[in-house]
């Protein structure tokens, strides 16, 4: 049997991440795309294909209990984690897992014992997506939603932050201004490549 894999999307907000993913998605349903576990509340008409949809309590008992690769509170207050249940089974039975993480959950990943050391007991790949710029970021954000001056100051100073990161990936893909076609073909090589 193919050895599986965890395949970490690691990048900068406005990078373009989740239209990666979500062609990945439709292009590879022989991957697994595993669901967070969220304390944020369910908004309407969405269903629990992306999330699992926890109470404080239960997310408490996860952590307790060792159920969780990495987590991290976000700006709204909610808190957000990899489920080793959604993980470590694909990974056993052969297949690419492929999971979005911020730069913290990637430090968390690959420092676990599971896959950090000379001999980790499972693969890990991290594919950083690179922009072209940080003003091209910028413009991605702005065009977004209107942000005020302050907060576009945290969300650069938090870009240079997760930029810093890239050289600790695997490797790093260069997502060019319309040219996404290119950009998945390249982790599609990779992912066939490790």
């Amino acid at each position: 049997m193919q050895p599986g894999k965890l395949v970490l999307i690691i990048g900068p907000s406005g990078v373009g991440k989740s239209v990666i993913l979500k062609d990945l998605r439709k292009r590879h349903p022989e991957f697994v795309f595993p669901r967070s576990a969220t304390t944020r509340e369910r908004r309407p008409n969405e269903g629990t294909d992306l999330y699992r949809f926890l109470s404080e309590e239960a997310f408490d008992a996860l952590i307790q209990n060792e159920q969780v690769l990495e987590w991290a509170q976000v700006h709204d207050g909610a808190r957000y984690g990899t489920l080793k249940e959604e993980i470590l089974p694909a990974i056993e039975a052969g297949k690419t897992v492929i999971r979005e993480v911020d730069v913290q959950g990637f430090q968390s990943i690959r420092e676990n014992a599971l896959f950090s050391g000379t001999t980790p007991r499972y693969p890990l790949v991290s594919i950083f997506i690179l922009p072209e710029s940080k003003e091209q970021l910028i413009r991605r954000i702005t065009h977004r939603a209107p942000i005020s001056s302050d907060e576009l100051a945290h969300r650069v100073e938090s870009m240079d932050r997760e930029l810093d990161q890239a050289k600790f990936c695997t490797l790093q893909i260069l997502n060019r201004e319309g040219k996404l076609e290119e950009t998945l073909r390249e982790v599609e090589a990779a992912l066939a490549a490790r």
